[in-house]
């Protein structure tokens, strides 16, 4: 039985679940219509650097926080070239801002950007809903089309389950970052990475040249780098069986490795365990990691829709559970017995969010140092 929940509204747009719920609101950025996965992110801040992480490529994003727009837009806060999500849901949008940086609205940004989106929807419903009914897809309309053809449109967008979506995010082109004559050479294979990944590597001393997804390990190993990163991204990691055998031939070679996010899901893969998808996933601020070889806790920024199997990790003989989720146990890190390789679930470089965990890059290049 489907259910609709209106709220009055002076330009029309709606937001239709593939179950048959159905959202009433206000059309924000572009006028058109826009499928994909809805998730929420209750972060309070950071919601540029949230619509330009392109691990949300496919996803439809809800911001739990009920004012958004508000401080506008600007250049040095973008984690890619331009917004990833598909689209965007908000409560109370505010084409109006105040800061004396911005370079303009995140109207206009989402105009220019071509992202569709509603506002005046009663976010604290929807969340509630999509964490008892779990993720699933959804379409959002600012045009005349009827429910029927909603539906058509909707039937037709992918499920996230056996999707590869890092050869739409990723680099076309290799391109460096950092001082040619650091002393540190570290190989990035861009799987959806972010921009402030490459900041906190390169600003410790490390130079980078970022590499397309699919990019084999041979012809990395061509320019001689000390050692490997593996970046974030969207889609399921076990359909991407080209970076787990890049990941295996990376590990073979002794060099250090680190792995954030999907790229810690395809370290785990290479490894032998398993992943699995989450009922809706972890995206937010203030995830608690506990990190079990030290014993402290960590605030972390977190955006996985997918995780580690805890079982399979620890079947598989070869790996070590270094950090775990407080709030579900969940597998939030890794390191691989014997290897000069380790990996997380989460975001050190927690842009937006806390800075507990920045310590992780240190770690990884002291690796190279030892």
């Amino acid at each position: 039985m489907s259910t609709t929940y209106n709220i009055n509204n002076k330009q029309k747009a709606v937001l239709l679940f593939e179950d048959g719920t159905r959202f009433e609101g206000t059309a924000i950025g572009k006028t058109g219509t826009t499928g994909g996965e809805i998730c929420f992110n209750t972060g309070m801040t950071g919601y540029q650097e949230i619509y330009t992480d392109p691990s949300y490529y496919g996803q439809i994003v809800v911001n739990t926080t009920s004012h958004i727009g508000n401080y506008g837009v600007e250049d040095d806060e973008q984690e890619s070239d331009a917004p990833k999500i598909s689209g965007l849901v908000v409560n109370d949008f505010s084409s109006d801002f105040s800061r004396k940086t911005a370079t303009g609205s995140l109207q206009e940004y989402l105009e220019k950007n071509n992202i569709v989106g509603i506002a005046d929807v009663d976010t604290r419903l929807l969340v509630r809903y999509i964490r008892d009914k779990g993720a699933m897809n959804v379409i959002i309309s600012s045009e005349d089309l009827s429910d029927e053809e909603l539906q058509v449109k909707l039937a037709a967008v992918p499920n996230m389950d056996g999707l590869e979506l890092s050869s739409f995010v990723s680099t076309k082109e290799p391109y460096f970052v950092g001082e040619e004559s650091a002393e540190i050479k570290i190989a990035v294979l861009d799987l959806g990475v972010k921009t402030s990944i490459l900041k906190h590597l390169s600003s410790r001393g490390a130079y980078l040249k970022v590499f397309n997804a699919k990019t084999t390990f041979e012809e990395m190993e061509k320019w001689n780098p000390d050692g490997y990163f593996l970046s974030n991204g969207p889609g399921d990691p076990a359909a991407m069986k080209y970076a787990v055998e890049t990941a295996q031939k990376i590990m073979a070679s002794e060099k250090p490795l680190f792995g954030i996010c999907l790229g810690h899901q395809i370290i785990a893969l290479a490894c032998g365990a398993t992943t699995f998808k989450m009922h809706n996933g972890h995206r937010g601020l203030n995830h608690p990691v506990k990190n079990l070889v030290s014993g402290l806790s960590e605030i972390t920024s977190q955006n996985h829709g997918f995780a580690v199997d805890l079982a399979a990790v620890e079947k598989t003989g070869n790996l070590e559970l270094t950090h775990i989720n407080l709030n579900d146990n969940t597998v939030a890190g890794i390191r691989v017995k014997g290897k000069k390789t380790f990996s997380v679930q989460y975001h050190p470089e927690s842009s937006p969010g806390p800075h507990d965990s920045r310590y992780l890059f240190d770690q990884f290049i002291n690796l190279f140092k030892s």
